[in-house]
């Protein structure tokens, strides 16, 4: 009897296969219908674009040749842009322009729901890679959180590529997922998409090493595929890099980025949920939570927040790199590790601590729906369309005032067009009325050439129209003998 029973036992058990991952539901649209309805309501207002979106759509107009000209000349699309080219963001310019291309697309509009529909496109993809890795319930969840995050809600409905970036993040991760479940199976997609975090925001770049951290730490030496398939997918943004040095480029834009005195993970946090306090040790409570004890995510959403997080506070040591906005890619990992920790406690406490998660990131995304336009250049035109004379200059004294200047007298007021001077033009001295747009900073006029030669002709003025926002105040001048 005992030689039978040690024969049974040193049998080989049988193997247990892998639970399939759950089939996808039509409950995984909640997140991307989530946020199309709350970018909705905050686009209804309809203001005007600002400068970083008069941007695009300045460079989106060209065409494909003149697009990679100005990106590898490192210089801008027109004169009044000379010194701003289209760098480390220029494959969003070349998606902006395919998008403007299709029929009935091409107003202001229509570039910032391009952005809003690249940010539900990447909710939905991050929503089926949540519930590979543990439940639809807590895929669902981390759809909706992101889906209410004020940080993101606010880079959903502007026409920037930082929807593009939540895209190629969503689709890397679901890559990985798929290649941790059923490999060789994501391999494609993931270095595909992680070529895309890079180009669409070189920031994103530190997401795509978070990932193959992850699968380093839950697959071993079995995650060489994936290492190697990740640093060929961070080649393109590290070229994309070198050109912009190579052209002189370089490290443009670099004086809005804030030193942080080491308090960047505080800072990014604070960022993510809009500054609200409750929001925050929610946020933050669940996110230790779901490192901690979230079934199939922890790792890999530890590594999501934590070595982007890393690496930019390494990268301080040399030069301030904090900018709210460009660490949006990592902080969806907090969103998505708050959500997975809000599950694993007990089951009474589950849906009123989900249902209160989601309901404070609404109430801190609230103030968006009210904010002012962060420009008024559309003002500006119309004004001027109300009470221009033919034959008067209206003249834009620098590079922002011209931007917006430009733009809605080609999309609203092309009849303006013929007496527009822009930068580098200076206000013609022989007119006896001119009109002067220009930026004020903290209440004061900013000071151009254009002063000199209208006083040095004559010319006083007479007339002054403000138009307050929340980035650039411009103002209207009348100028007359």
């Amino acid at each position: 009897m005992s030689t039978t029973t040690d024969r049974v036992s040193a049998l080989p058990r049988p193997v247990t296969p892998p639970s399939p991952s759950p089939r996808w539901s039509s409950l995984e649209l909640l997140p991307p219908l989530a946020v199309v309805l709350l970018g909705t309501v905050l686009l209804l207002p309809g203001h005007g674009l600002w400068f970083d979106e008069l941007f695009t759509a300045e460079v989106g107009r060209r065409s494909y040749a003149e697009i990679l000209a100005a990106i590898v000349e490192g210089r801008g699309t027109t004169s009044y842009l000379a010194d701003v080219p289209p760098s480390y963001n220029a494959p969003w310019y070349f998606v902006v322009h395919t998008w403007l291309l299709l029929p009935g697309i091409g107003g202001d509009t229509s570039l910032r729901v391009l952005a809003l529909l690249a940010t539900a496109g990447g909710l939905a993809l991050v929503t089926r890679a949540v519930t590979r890795l543990t439940s639809r319930a807590a895929g669902v969840l981390a759809g909706l959180v992101l889906a209410a995050d004020p940080l993101l809600l606010e880079q959903a409905v502007e026409a920037r590529p930082y929807g593009l970036a939540v895209l190629a993040t969503g689709a890397t991760l679901l890559g990985l997922v798929r290649w941790l479940q059923e490999p060789p199976r994501g391999l494609a997609l993931f270095g595909l998409a992680g070529a895309g975090m890079g180009l669409s925001h070189w920031y994103a770049v530190t997401v795509l090493a978070a990932f193959v951290v992850a699968a380093l730490l839950l697959r071993g030496r079995r995650a060489l595929p994936i290492v190697l398939i990740g640093g060929i997918a961070a080649l393109p943004v590290i070229g994309l890099i070198g050109v912009n040095l190579l052209n002189g480029t370089g490290s443009r834009n670099a004086e809005h980025l804030r030193d942080t005195d080491g308090e960047l993970a505080d800072l990014a946090a604070a960022a993510w949920t809009g500054g609200s306090t409750p929001l925050l040790f929610l946020t933050f409570g669940l996110a230790v939570l779901g490192a901690l004890r979230g079934v199939g995510v922890r790792v890999v959403g530890a590594c999501w927040v934590l070595v982007p997080l890393l690496l930019l506070v390494l990268a301080e040591f040399a030069r301030p790199v904090f900018l709210p906005r460009y660490l949006l890619a990592g902080l969806l990992g907090l969103g998505v590790l708050a959500a997975v920790g809000a599950l694993t406690l007990p089951r009474a406490a589950r849906a009123p601590v989900a249902g209160l998660l989601v309901a404070c990131s609404l109430l801190a995304a609230a103030p968006l729906a009210e904010r002012e336009p962060r420009e008024r250049a559309d003002d500006v035109v119309a004004l001027l369309a109300d009470r221009h004379r033919a034959g008067e200059p209206i003249v834009a004294a620098d590079q922002r005032s011209a931007t917006g200047l430009d733009h809605y007298v080609r999309t609203a007021a092309p009849q303006l067009r013929p007496d527009v001077v822009l930068p580098p033009d200076d206000a013609p001295a022989s007119a006896d009325r001119v009109w002067l747009v220009r930026r004020m900073i903290r209440g004061e006029v900013v000071s151009t050439d254009d002063d000199g030669v209208l006083e040095d002709a004559g010319l006083r003025v007479t007339a002054e129209y403000e138009f307050p926002a929340g980035k650039t105040n411009l103002l209207v001048q009348l100028w007359e003998r």
